[in-house]
């Protein structure tokens, strides 16, 4: 069995730098693999999911090798909101629905417990990531989104989260914005600074004997009789099992995995910090966003007090004025009191998209595995599903009764021309919204 390419080499539409990569610590000092190693497990992708596998294994004694075509967080871990929300888009009735009975309510604590794994592996390795848990705010822009968001806080909290549903006047005092008509409180939800978590994690698995590489993508990967062999342009490796752990940034080392999901771009700007008055007002409570429109936007305060706000972005080559104008008018609209916004930094990046809007682990055979899709909530998902993909590995139970489905892996039909529909969609869904530009 023979996959041969460049598993890593991520595309990103960079209109600017980002504020993240301005204002991390310094990233590990990793080198490019060089000559051949062996492990018993290789990890391909130093994301949130690749280096949570990492050290999860590496917990487990087993000897690991983390290959990335760039550095720790060059992909979507390091380019999110660093917004650490918990659960799935579906509510726990749904899921419950889906899953059955048995399955159902497990996999329903399970994924309610990702910032759990986010905020203990912070606390565990000291990881200096600008990490706040003061909760997530979904505010609903109508009457219809009110009920659904009141329905789902209910839901939770029948669950034991700690969730309350939001009165017009709580989120205007909550927020800072009189756009909203009601929402949720989530307790569980936090932010981080995406780049220093990702590093911070780079950290811990070296710390834990993981052998991690920079600046090396796959370019081959070979199944034999004594494992895997993966390829790069200066070395191999081998491996009885290996991960595939790239997300968005999948590309042909294995084509099917990468045409399972539909990358799709994200846009942030990010303010100067803002002055006192205006800093007392908006977020004073220091907890994330994303409202309820249909391409949502979601928002935040940095340690510096600057207002990060992200959203879908545009596929294909767009200048800086093009790619910032949605992010202005959705700025004004939710803040008019800023005014005239002063933008410090634009950036961008790419979520990984699955037809159902739920992650994806795969038992791809012969000791091959991934996990993938996130849809928007990677801080907390990749983290689980790292440490997840690893107990498949490991072959064991999770200690603490985290469940996931395996499924096998689907890709979507005709995805080459998937990127049309989807920009077809996102056009359709920004006029449904009132937001056409």
């Amino acid at each position: 069995m023979t996959r041969s390419g460049n598993s890593f080499d991520a595309t990103h539409h960079d209109s600017g730098a980002s504020l993240w990569a301005a204002t991390s610590p310094p990233p590990p000092p990793l080198v490019p693999l060089a000559g051949d190693a062996a492990a018993d497990v290789a990890v391909v992708g130093a994301g949130y999911t690749g280096l949570c596998a990492a050290i999860t294994l590496a917990d487990a004694g087993r000897s690991v090798v983390v290959l990335d075509a760039a550095e720790p967080g060059h992909g979507a871990s390091g380019r999110s909101g660093g917004q650490v929300i918990p659960g799935l888009k579906d509510d726990p009735e749904q899921i419950e629905a889906r899953y059955g009975s048995d399955l159902g309510p497990r996999l329903v604590r399970t994924v309610a417990s990702g910032p759990d794994v986010v905020f203990d592996l912070i606390r565990r390795f000291g990881i200096d990531c600008q990490a706040v848990r003061a909760g997530w705010i979904q505010p609903a822009h109508n009457d219809a989104t009110r009920r659904l968001v009141e329905a789902r806080a209910r839901q939770w909290h029948a669950r034991g989260a700690p969730t309350r549903v939001l009165e017009r006047d709580e989120v205007a005092a909550l927020t800072g914005s009189s756009l909203y008509v009601g929402g949720w409180f989530d307790g569980r939800g936090g932010t981080v600074q995406p780049l220093a978590y990702v590093r911070g994690l780079g950290r811990a698995a070296v710390s834990l004997g993981a052998r991690v590489f920079r600046d090396t993508p796959v370019r081959a990967l070979t199944h034999g009789s004594a494992g895997w062999l993966l390829g790069t342009p200066n070395g191999s490796v081998r491996a009885r099992r290996v991960v595939l752990a790239t997300n968005a940034c999948s590309g042909p080392l294995h084509d099917p995995l990468r045409r399972s999901v539909v990358a799709v771009p994200s846009y942030q700007v990010a303010t100067r910090p803002l002055p006192p008055s205006l800093r007392a007002q908006i977020l004073p409570g220091g907890q994330a966003v994303s409202d309820t429109y249909n391409l949502l936007r979601y928002y935040r305060l940095d340690a510096a007090g600057r207002l990060v706000v992200g959203a879908r972005g545009q596929f294909g080559r767009r200048t800086g004025h093009e790619l910032l104008r949605h992010h202005d008018a959705a700025i004004r609209e939710i803040y008019p009191q800023l005014g005239t916004p002063d933008y410090e930094f634009r950036w961008s990046g790419e979520v990984a998209v699955t037809t159902d809007h739920v992650p994806h682990l795969h038992d791809l055979g012969d000791g091959l595995y991934a996990a993938l899709g996130f849809n928007g909530r990677g801080v907390a998902m990749a983290s689980l599903l790292g440490r997840l993909v690893a107990n498949l590995v490991l072959e064991r139970a999770d200690p603490d009764g985290f469940v996931y489905p395996v499924t096998p892996l689907s890709p979507i039909p005709m995805h080459a021309f998937n990127q049309l529909g989807v920009r077809a969609t996102i056009s359709y869904l920004r006029m449904k919204d009132g937001h056409w530009l």
